[in-house]
């Protein structure tokens, strides 16, 4: 017999234990620009800045010639469904559904984050966006950035020197989107060990341990933690490649938000699903991902 019921996708608010897992994994979702999505693509404006002259009394205007154009946002979708037998809903003492959706919410950041900073190919199958790293990887003649300028490789893995961490931040504090204000490290927690033992010129650490809530910080600058930060040849929420260490601006990041974390529970009592007595659980969330310009960033690969 067929399905005769129709299921609502159920968003989840803010607020809600999902979301919360979700910004304390991603640091794509807690600090990115977040644009509405009204479709599957949305075309963002990319500025090339904008000139200054000194103008004579009585003098003419010069006009800027900046080359201006845009970003392109396309929603991607990532989800999971998972079957739950109706003893285990019935006989399980916590909540088997709850616990499921914040488990998905942990893959789902972790997965996000490597997809919009670390992956190294091109978008295609499994690959949903164009991360940093292939951004910065890639030669874009029309905006005058050459491939890998704004990457820097530790010669020894897993042990990064302060040359290196200096060269990686100073890429981006001599461009003309350098942004104290907007500016923020993105690394993975196995840089951590590392840090702990690096010392500026004059014997001082470059790493300072936040306490009582006040934020980690390398020359300043806040660091975000997240585990998708490692390099993966496609999107994954286990990547195994070597860790990287993102300096960035949050206006340049833009996450494009289509829908969710959302879900739907597909009863199990009829169709079917009624002869194994087994319910459907569908998680998903749509995102877009650009980042606004390659001289906005650099990376250092640990």
């Amino acid at each position: 017999m067929a399905r005769n019921t129709y299921e609502a996708w159920i968003p989840e608010e803010y607020g809600s234990e999902v979301i919360t897992r979700i910004t304390q994994t991603s640091v794509v979702e807690a600090i990115a620009s977040r644009i509405p999505m009204a479709s599957d693509t949305r075309h963002v404006a990319r500025s090339a800045g904008m000139g200054v002259d000194v103008v004579d009394k009585g003098g003419a205007y010069g006009e800027d010639v900046s080359l201006n154009d845009e970003v392109v946002l396309y929603a991607k979708k990532f989800g999971k469904a998972i079957r739950v037998a109706e003893e285990d809903i019935n006989d399980s003492l916590p909540n088997i559904i709850a616990t499921k959706m914040k488990d998905w919410a942990t893959s789902y950041a972790k997965v996000l984050d490597n997809s919009c900073l670390a992956v190294t190919a091109a978008p295609g199958t499994g690959i949903p966006f164009t991360s940093l790293y292939y951004l910065l990887h890639t030669t874009d003649a029309t905006i005058s950035y050459t491939g890998d300028s704004n990457i820097t490789t530790a010669a020894t893995a897993g042990a990064p020197t302060y040359n290196e961490f200096s060269t990686t931040i100073g890429l981006v504090e001599v461009g003309d989107y350098y942004d104290p204000a907007t500016m923020v490290a993105v690394a993975h927690p196995a840089f951590r060990k590392s840090l702990r033992g690096v010392l500026d010129t004059q014997n001082r650490p470059i790493f300072i341990e936040g306490l009582n809530g006040t934020p980690d910080t390398i020359f300043g600058v806040e660091i975000r933690w997240s585990l998708g930060a490692k390099l993966s040849a496609t999107a994954t929420a286990s990547p195994t490649g070597r860790p990287i260490m993102a300096f960035v601006s949050t206006e340049l990041m833009q996450l494009g938000v289509r829908s969710g974390p959302e879900s739907v529970f597909i009863d199990g009592r009829d169709g079917l699903s009624a002869l194994t007595d087994e319910s459907i659980l569908k998680m998903r969330s749509r995102r877009g991902w650009a980042y606004g310009h390659p001289a906005g960033a650099s990376i250092l690969v640990g």
